[in-house]
């Protein structure tokens, strides 16, 4: 019986990445955004085994409606990979307090809202996967503009961390991912252009691809004790991406 996973900010980057990178690996995948017709598009393109659920992770109610609606076609949640995120880029002195807010909805309200949704299911079942696709500003702050956003990367590792000690014992892995610099549409919330922004970077940014290599390897792996935790590092050039189980 293939296990089902749900893809939060599926419609672009790490998200999409990830999903069709599930999808080949035999799982049902359930995307999740906001842009309902890349949604469409991309089920339609990863075929049976894919649904398409239209979801804003900052509102709790559409959260419980994707997992319901992922029982009733698939039967059950084994994997969350909390992925969608929002970055948006200025000095705290002149910083933009709506920037502030929408950052703290998404990235950290929002993961709480679908892992929430996705943990009751999986604690119920006894066994599930919860990923949490954060960043290395979660341990360090990069870059002096990216202060907020990484306080909300910090506040993940935190609900992780947390989430651990909670359930672990139950049966529930809770794995993060931490990468560093990666190629997709991210920055355009808050520069010309993509291109150009990497362009500008003194070092080579990961692609989505690698950080959804990353992901599919922490859900294959077998159960480990809860007392036995994981690492793992890959490097290119200074971009670099951690995984911890």
């Amino acid at each position: 019986m293939s296990k089902t996973a749900v893809v939060t900010g599926a419609s672009s980057g790490i998200g999409e990445a990830t999903a069709r990178l599930l999808a080949r690996a035999r799982y049902n995948v359930v995307l999740a955004a906001r842009r309902e017709n890349r949604l469409k598009d991309l089920a339609a393109e990863l075929g049976e085994g894919a649904l398409a659920v239209p979801t804003d992770v900052t509102d709790p109610d559409a959260c419980e409606d994707l997992i319901s609606r992922t029982l009733e076609t698939f039967g059950s949640v084994d994997v969350l990979v909390a992925n969608a995120g929002l970055g948006l880029y200025g000095p705290i002195a002149e910083g933009n307090p709506e920037d502030w807010r929408r950052m703290f909805e998404v990235n950290v309200l929002g993961v709480l809202h679908a892992t929430r949704a996705a943990t009751r299911h999986m604690l119920e079942g006894g066994s599930g996967d919860v990923v949490f696709v954060s960043s290395l500003a979660g341990r360090s702050v990069p870059r002096a503009d990216g202060a907020v956003y990484a306080a909300t990367k910090h506040a993940l590792t935190a609900i992780a961390e947390g989430l651990r000690v909670e359930v672990q014992a139950r049966g529930i892995r809770v794995i993060s991912v931490e990468p560093g610099l990666v190629r997709t549409e991210f920055p355009n919330s808050s520069f010309p252009s993509a291109e150009e922004y990497y362009a500008q970077r003194e070092y080579s940014p990961l692609e989505a691809e690698d950080v959804a290599s990353a992901v599919l390897y922490a859900v294959e792996q077998p159960p480990t004790s809860a007392s036995t935790r994981s690492s793992c590092v890959r490097q290119n050039n200074r971009s670099r991406l951690n995984t911890k189980t």
